[in-house]
């Protein structure tokens, strides 16, 4: 039903920061370089994690107001069980502003424990000092002290945060930069495009780095 890459793919890719990864991607020429990742509004929380990696699974929730559409979490937790491993979570905030958080450190065990690497939400997360000690990775647009009545709407429907629209099985990575998404036609090839790209920028950063520096010198590197 999804689409997936191997093992091998995946911890190549867990192996790169995402500025890395996106300029791989746009060597790639297959989507706008304005497009397929998420904006600034959506921060790293824990900046100092390793990058991670897993496959999109999505929901919007609300907490504002205790009536309308929920869906239970048991529901909710064997939708994720559908989603191959490792599972990136993403989560839109229906409210505008965010109010209640629905991540902190139950979810984040609970999440933890469904082969979960981390969320992003437009919404709010809390109980950093906790969530952090799991290893659990928080993308957010903030940080709030109550969880409110904060609920599940929708689960597995397509979402956007951050401007990124992702649907379940998305292959998705994220750092201390930010949320992108992979293309699953050139996720294998993204490590050697890496390495290239990197070979590249070492020989400008080399030129402006030694001792006899010129212009002239920095022009040559650069062609």
């Amino acid at each position: 039903m999804y689409r997936t890459v191997s093992p091998e793919t995946l911890k190549a890719l867990a192996a790169i920061d995402s500025p890395s990864m996106c300029n791989a991607i746009e060597g790639f020429d297959i989507r706008p370089r304005n497009s397929g990742f998420m904006g600034p509004e959506i921060k790293c929380v824990f900046p100092d994690f390793s990058p991670v990696v897993g496959y999109a699974v999505t929901a919007t929730i609300s907490s504002v107001h205790p009536e309308g559409r929920s869906v239970p979490r048991e529901e909710w937790w064997d939708m994720i069980s559908s989603v191959p491993e490792p599972r990136f979570i993403v989560i839109h905030d229906l409210d505008n502003p965010p109010l209640g958080a629905l991540w902190g450190e139950v979810n984040g065990n609970i999440h933890r424990a469904l082969k979960a690497v981390g969320v992003a939400t437009d919404g709010t997360v809390r109980d950093l000092d906790e969530v952090r000690q799991l290893g659990f990775q928080f993308f957010a647009g903030s940080v709030a002290v109550s969880h409110a009545y904060v609920h599940l709407v929708e689960i597995g429907t397509p979402v956007t945060v951050g401007g990124l629209r992702v649907t379940n099985g998305d292959l998705l990575h994220g750092d201390k930069h930010g949320v992108t998404s992979i293309p699953f036609e050139i996720a294998d090839q993204m490590a050697d495009r890496v390495k290239e790209i990197a070979d590249y920028e070492k020989i400008i950063i080399d030129a402006c780095q030694s001792s006899d520096f010129t212009l002239e010198k920095l022009k040559k590197a650069a062609n």
